[in-house]
């Protein structure tokens, strides 16, 4: 038996990977990805680990337990407050700019953060996530949380993607929380292999859309 995926338009598509300055800008993983994460117990360690194998299976791209240049190339940080950056070993060395970069993020009030590294092609190459534990974002269930974050980790998406809706949805009969159906269909065509690593012509977001048009059968599951 088999379904559409629900509808998402080209411009839908379009405006996941533009930029605040309007401009269009993807980029996928071009080589494995080595996760590590800091801060957080051993239990929400393999939670996190768990979600983002479950993001990579659906993108059919693989994970490894060391990058041969950068040890681990996703590294998320748990933390309280944007000063505890500062106190990190060497992580001026990761994030150019790291003093004013904290400032700035302290001044908005920022929960998130993302800064990515991108290989000659425009693939991405690293990946840094710095999430800041009060209010509603420590309020979030683990589950939830590491999905979210798995599914910003596994491309660059643009500035508004997921500003007006999470990337998640409930099943209201058991209240489960999964990846929106569309969303794992973007990632999925993301991935495809006849697709580029990196992208900043708008066409590419019609490339997408025309990937969406398959029977869900085709399409992976998360």
């Amino acid at each position: 038996m088999t379904a559409q995926l629900p509808d998402l338009m080209p411009e839908q598509i379009e405006a996941m990977f533009t930029r605040s300055d309007g401009s269009y800008a993807f980029a996928r993983w071009g080589r494995p990805v080595a996760p590590i994460v800091f801060g957080v117990e051993d239990e929400t360690l393999k939670t996190v680990k768990g979600a983002l194998e479950a993001v990579m299976t659906l993108a059919g791209h693989q994970m490894a337990e060391t990058d041969p240049e950068l040890g681990s190339n996703l590294m998320f940080f748990f933390f309280r407050e944007w000063d505890e950056l500062l106190a990190v070993p060497d992580l001026d060395r990761l994030i150019p700019g790291l003093q004013p970069l904290v400032t700035r993020l302290k001044d908005a009030d920022a929960s998130q953060y993302r800064a990515f590294r991108f290989d000659g092609q425009g693939a991405i190459q690293a990946a840094f996530v710095f999430l800041r534990m009060k209010g509603a974002m420590a309020q979030m269930p683990a589950e939830t949380l590491a999905l979210t974050q798995a599914v910003q980790a596994a491309l660059m998406w643009g500035d508004g993607a997921f500003a007006e809706a999470s990337p998640l949805a409930v099943i209201p009969e058991t209240g489960a929380t999964i990846l929106r159906p569309e969303i794992a269909g973007v990632i999925a065509a993301a991935y495809d292999r006849m697709m580029p690593v990196a992208a900043e012509d708008k066409s590419h977001a019609l490339r997408l859309f025309a990937r969406l048009q398959a029977p869900a059968a085709e399409q992976p599951q998360l």
